[in-house]
């Protein structure tokens, strides 16, 4: 069946980094494009950034922009979002998309940005 298994979550500082993973599995991840959505308390699932199965080329969100990286490793059927300079803002419960003619969703992960 189909998997989306995040990771890397935490409790981090401000100005500090996390690289958060996503493991796809039970179907041909290469194919689908793949995002990261957040969503902080009280407020609405957001897109935090985006990339294409074909060439890899990304869209992120502007509050993001600069400071996130989304990655995909085809071969290990897993999408990474590098997340620097962290802001309390940042926040959220983080959720791994998978999306083709279907939308697949993982379970999510939580961070926390706080001194």
């Amino acid at each position: 069946q189909v998997q989306l298994v995040e990771s890397g979550g935490g409790l981090v500082q401000p100005g500090k980094s996390l690289r958060l993973s996503c493991a796809a599995s039970g179907f041909i991840f290469s194919g689908y494009v793949m995002s990261w959505y957040r969503q902080a308390p009280g407020k609405e699932r957001e897109l935090v950034a985006t990339i294409r199965s074909a060439g890899g080329s990304t869209n992120y969100a502007d509050s993001v922009k600069g400071r996130f990286t989304i990655s995909r490793d085809n071969a290990k059927n897993t999408v990474y979002l590098q997340m620097n300079s962290l802001k309390p803002e940042d926040t959220a419960v983080y959720y791994c998309n998978a999306f083709r003619t279907l939308d697949y969703w993982g379970q999510g992960t939580q961070v926390t940005v706080s001194s």
